[in-house]
């Protein structure tokens, strides 16, 4: 099933251009990011991350909204985006807190009963806690849009499709990762072609300079030149990945959610004398 709605994700994409302008978007709005990262540091990159990424989500939430139509131009997914933004947005925040919420549960516990070492150990179980709930959550803004579904309905739908075809969904993000993986994969290598006379010297280095080499060691090394550089590749794969890949969970999704039935919650309510129906 996977592959044919990659296929699928594939042929949509050339026949609706208008769904690249998320991934340009999103490549401009990181490339910005990791310039500002570099010129300004982390204090000021991680605000304008939560506004980057609220910027980006309108662009995401319009690219599904076409998707679903199988039509539609830049107008389309900004009115699509807004209708839907806070239909996807309140959803993503309850997840979010939820993985919060686990990972302090899990440093306070292991802290309370000593049976931490180190913080290592406590991020490697809050991974190991925070990754069912990504995979059973994946779906939630698909199912708000495609659907109509509302805050925790959306949710619960991710979670029933996910139980009901996990086998479907492993492979999913199976090709996911694989995609992601090879153009990272490829970007790298165009990126140390690029950087190759700067980034030599570290071939020379011994095990011990390789275990103390740092970010800023390595940006020190590369300069300005090879910021504006990465900055491109950065474009670059968000542009190619993010379109892509939501179209990819966009195709995959609706397979899905022909072959689950939509599930009506129960309404409970009495007729009166003259045969109206009053529900409560």
């Amino acid at each position: 099933m996977a592959v044919t709605e990659l296929k699928e994700a594939i042929t949509i994409l050339k026949q609706l251009p208008s769904l690249w302008i998320p991934g340009i978007v999103g490549g401009i709005l990181t490339a910005a990011l990791w310039i500002i990262l570099n010129l300004s540091g982390p204090f000021f990159a991680g605000r304008l991350l939560v506004i980057f990424g609220l910027v980006l989500l309108l662009f995401t939430t319009g690219l599904l909204v076409i998707i679903r139509n199988n039509e539609g131009d830049i107008r389309t997914m900004l009115i699509g985006g807004i209708r839907y933004y806070f239909r996807v947005l309140l959803p993503q925040l309850i997840i979010i807190f939820g993985i919060i919420l686990i990972f302090t549960l899990v440093m306070v516990t292991f802290s309370l009963i000593g049976a931490l070492s180190d913080t290592g150990m406590a991020a490697a179980l809050t991974i190991g806690f925070m990754i069912p709930v990504v995979i059973f959550t994946f779906f939630y803004d698909t199912a708000a849009v495609f659907e109509e579904r509302k805050v925790f309905d959306s949710i619960r739908r991710s979670i029933h499709l996910v139980i009901t075809h996990i086998n479907e969904v492993i492979a999913f993000l199976f090709f996911c990762a694989a995609i992601s993986i090879g153009v990272i994969f490829l970007l790298m290598i165009i990126w140390e072609a690029f950087l190759y006379d700067k980034l030599e010297p570290i071939t020379r280095y011994n095990e011990t300079q390789l275990q103390t080499f740092t970010p800023e060691q390595l940006m020190a090394m590369i300069g300005p030149g090879g910021m504006w550089i990465t900055a491109v590749i950065l474009f670059i794969g968000v542009f190619l990945l993010l379109p892509l890949l939501c179209s990819y969970k966009a195709c995959f999704f609706r397979k899905l959610s022909r072959g689950v039935p939509i599930t009506q919650q129960p309404t409970t309510g009495e007729f009166d004398s003259k045969g109206r129906w009053y529900k409560y």
